[in-house]
């Protein structure tokens, strides 16, 4: 469905884009309820009314996350078919309808369903729809309209925990999923169906909000110049990024941080806990990573303009395993505070880093279907993240063990950055 040639929803002073990108940060923000820094709040919660152990309920979730994440290449494919207005009014009713469904605590296979739901259209599609959204609205003005839409996932990360472990304090979980699932059937579904429009052609507008005679894409340049900027940038296709090494190396090394951040995510306040730190101290890490991590994403992007894309990415492996030892002595709240300001960084640079390494070696125009790759590995490692903690837990009632066990990963992602420069181009002829 388009709305009529030439009619924006309302009538702004600037360009509606910067609309699209508050109603895309907003659409971050919701995500939150599905997202694994909201759910860790409520794991206690569970254990203690169902008297399950925490390796059953790890194991759900792992098991639910990697499902959902395998289904949500038919996102993909209904976006593209009927539009982001639409699919984001249906993403959030069906999430609202999940955290309703999650208040309800009937077994095993009903809280995995809640789970699913949750990771689907929470972690994976209110996230996947503002990203293609955005793009459609911006080509110069690309990546200032990202950062900003960042502001909601930064804020979401950030709020959230806290509010959680505030609203089942005061109240119970039951209600806190009453909550969240009330704002976003009545609030945020109405709000992204009535302002988000897929297209600026589709209202007469066109991308950045230039003269239509003017926009500013590859294709609009003249032909010398179109020939200059294609030679500077080598396009791999799929099949010939999977002839190279460094491709399957990479994929190794963005494996590694979805299995750490989500398995300490996921056990956070059980694995603090254990160490005298109240589950609101706790939550506050989270925040505490969010606030951190805002300004070095930025930082991060300069950095990396000057710095080979494979070093920097050795460089976050070194800062997990620091973040890991760390953990290992938090016993005061200072001490977890340092914790907090480290693992903010690390996650800070983490992400700029992973996002740019894959343009940087195999180019802009097969990119989607070499990221699909790269999310697919990305959604195995935060599925099996919280396991082994889940499991170390109730084998040796605590995590230190575990956690010097972890380490194994970011050095093994760390050997694999080291030996994962930039591709030849004479390997695509292998």
């Amino acid at each position: 469905m388009h709305r009529s040639q030439g009619k924006t929803p309302v009538n702004t002073s600037f360009f509606y884009g910067w609309i699209i990108v508050a109603i895309s940060a907003l659409s971050l923000f919701f995500s939150g309820p599905g997202q694994t820094y909201s759910i860790s709040v409520f794991i206690n919660a569970y254990i203690t009314d169902l008297g399950w152990s925490r390796s059953l309920i790890s194991s759900i979730y792992s098991l639910a996350s990697l499902t959902a994440g395998l289904s949500l290449f038919m996102m993909g494919r209904l976006i593209d078919r009927y539009g982001q207005r639409q699919m984001s009014a249906v993403i959030g009713l069906c999430l609202g309808l999940a955290c309703l469904w999650n208040s309800t605590l009937l077994g095993p296979l009903w809280i995995f369903v809640g789970f699913f739901m949750l990771r689907l259209f929470g972690q994976g599609s209110m996230t996947l729809i503002p990203s293609t959204l955005v793009p459609q609205w911006f080509i110069q003005k690309r990546g200032r309209a990202f950062s900003i839409m960042a502001l909601g996932g930064f804020a979401s990360s950030s709020f959230i925990p806290l509010f959680n472990v505030w609203m089942i304090q005061t109240w119970d979980l039951r209600v806190t999923w009453w909550v969240w699932g009330g704002l976003l059937i009545l609030l945020f579904t109405p709000l992204t169906y009535y302002f988000t429009v897929n297209k600026p052609e589709d209202v007469g507008l066109s991308p950045d909000g230039d003269s239509p005679k003017i926009v500013k894409s590859p294709e609009s340049f003249p032909i010398d110049k179109k020939k200059d900027i294609i030679d500077t940038e080598i396009n791999w296709t799929l099949a010939e990024a999977k002839k190279t090494r460094t491709f399957w190396f990479i994929l190794l090394a963005a494996a590694v941080p979805a299995l750490i951040n989500t398995g300490l995510t996921f056990h956070l306040i059980s694995i603090l806990g254990e160490r005298g730190i109240s589950p609101l101290n706790s939550a506050f890490i989270l925040t505490l990573m969010a606030l951190v991590g805002f300004p070095v994403s930025f930082l991060a992007g300069f950095i990396l303009e000057r710095v080979k894309t494979n070093y920097a990415l050795a460089f976050v492996f070194l800062g997990e395993i620091m973040v890991l030892l760390t953990l290992q002595g938090v016993d005061s709240q200072l001490s977890v505070i340092v914790f907090g300001l480290m693992w903010g960084f690390v996650v800070g640079f983490e992400q700029i880093t992973l996002n740019l390494i894959w343009p940087n070696y195999y180019g802009r125009r097969h990119l989607g279907s070499i990221r699909g790759i790269a999310s697919s590995v990305m959604i195995i490692g935060a599925a099996l993240g919280p396991l082994p903690l889940g499991i170390a837990f109730d084998q040796w009632g605590g995590y230190t063990e575990v956690l010097y066990l972890m380490i194994v990963f970011p050095l093994l992602g760390l050997v694999a950055a080291l030996i994962s420069p930039s591709p030849n181009s004479n390997e695509r002829s292998k």
